[in-house]
């Protein structure tokens, strides 16, 4: 950006008098305002394959139908921006969870949760209900200080994780006590309450009294300022390298009979208490000091948790090895995942007028290395048995994060968040 652009952009993003005072951020209530999404995705999908089997829905059908449910999680960046138009991003992450919860209660209340209706009314749900985690990073990316953005970051991912196992609990322990319309109503009622959260999140400012012209002309020049310099390399590579993916999550199930491990132990540990295994790291990256950068934060996690995926990989194929590397391995993931949030809003800046379109681009990228890492993941288990997993996770994360981390200590010291975006 040249300096005459940079001039414009800075008139642009203080047009809207600040307010006189700054309110608290408020961290903690992030844990509420994804909770919506997180029941949805991590709680209703994940057991939906049981709720099917019970109406005797075949397995390959069963695939079908949580394959099309989890693509609005990858495309949603298509209408995601429309939470930074006409309402505030509070009133979106309401009005997007009351949404997603009125069109989940309508398919639980179809004969079949395999018709066709009822799958189009849940694959509907989902992308509404995407509208409330464009909301939650367009919010965040108004918290002004790098503590509150960390802090906003874990919790944001621990209540993800945590209110996902709670409903994975609650609907599969319920299935067989309750009929489907009144499964529908505790699904409903658990995706639309606890966005009445953002209520009490800061308040934010309406950046629509421009003329549609300079609105446009903002909107580019933040685009521009996060995506279209030098800058964004590292951290577009920082999305799609392997490192932290966590795509070991899903397949370590398959490998714990090698360490002689039982079903009913496997689902414990791969279930709700991995979760919150998986929250607990998340909360634990708020001890991470915020003088450190969320890019070499983020990196450190990530060579840390491969580490931890060296006792998968060379302890002994015993039980205690499993709960040892599998605990230590969702610890780290969790604090990862944290990380990540933290990065996207480094790598994003402050929301200005398209934070939420912003949030939702660079959030999707971070969703192909679990893509490729579980295919990847998968070949070194057919080639070396359940060691070659691990292995290849953690040998692939190691390398990533080293080639990253060595740029970020060293030329990527002078990288900040461009200065235009920094206040509105």
């Amino acid at each position: 950006m040249n300096e005459i652009e940079a001039v414009g952009a800075e008139a642009l993003l203080t047009s809207t008098n600040a307010p006189p005072t700054r309110i608290p951020e408020r961290p903690w209530l992030f844990a509420f305002l994804i909770a919506p999404m997180a029941v949805l995705s991590n709680g209703v999908v994940n057991v939906l394959a049981f709720l099917l089997r019970r109406q005797d829905v075949s397995v390959a059908r069963s695939a079908e139908i949580v394959s099309l449910l989890i693509l609005p999680q990858t495309i949603y960046f298509l209408w995601s921006p429309l939470t930074d138009f006409l309402l505030r991003r509070r009133s979106w992450l309401i009005l997007g969870a009351v949404a997603s919860a009125v069109t989940e209660l309508l398919a639980f209340h179809e004969h079949s949760l395999a018709q066709p209706s009822a799958v189009a009314l849940m694959f509907l749900s989902g992308c509404f209900g995407q509208l409330v985690v464009a909301s939650c990073g367009g919010i965040m990316g108004t918290l002004h200080t790098e503590k509150g953005r960390r802090a906003a970051s874990s919790f944001y991912q621990a209540g993800s994780l945590a209110f996902g196992a709670i409903a994975i609990f609650v609907l599969a322990m319920l299935a067989e006590r309750l009929q489907q319309p009144t499964l529908g109503w505790i699904a409903a009622a658990m995706i639309g309450f606890p966005a009445l959260a953002a209520l009490a999140a800061p308040a934010q400012q309406v950046l629509s009294s421009e003329r549609f012209a300079s609105t446009m002309q903002r909107i580019w020049l933040e685009f521009k300022s996060t995506f279209l310099n030098w800058r964004a390399v590292p951290y577009t590579l920082l999305m799609i390298f392997p490192m932290g993916s966590g795509a070991a999550i899903g397949l370590l199930p398959g490998i714990a009979q090698d360490y002689h491990v039982g079903g009913h132990q496997v689902a414990w540990m791969n279930g709700i208490a991995g979760a919150l295994l998986m929250a607990v790291g998340s909360l634990a990256a708020t001890l991470i000091p915020s003088r450190i950068r969320a890019s070499v934060g983020y990196l450190s996690c990530g060579l840390v948790n491969a580490a931890m995926l060296g006792v998968l990989w060379l302890g002994p194929l015993r039980p205690s090895t499993y709960f040892a590397g599998v605990t230590l391995y969702l610890l780290t993931i969790g604090a990862s995942y944290a990380m990540t949030t933290a990065v996207i809003l480094e790598f994003m800046g402050n929301s200005g007028k398209s934070g939420s379109g912003r949030y939702a681009i660079i959030n999707s990228l971070a969703n192909v290395p679990v893509a490729y890492m579980t295919a990847l993941d998968g070949r070194g288990d057919n080639l070396w048995g359940a060691r070659g997993l691990s292995a290849t996770e953690a040998v692939l994360g190691v390398v990533g994060a080293s080639i990253l981390l060595s740029y970020f200590l060293t030329r990527g010291r002078s990288t900040g968040r461009p200065p235009e975006l920094l206040e509105l």
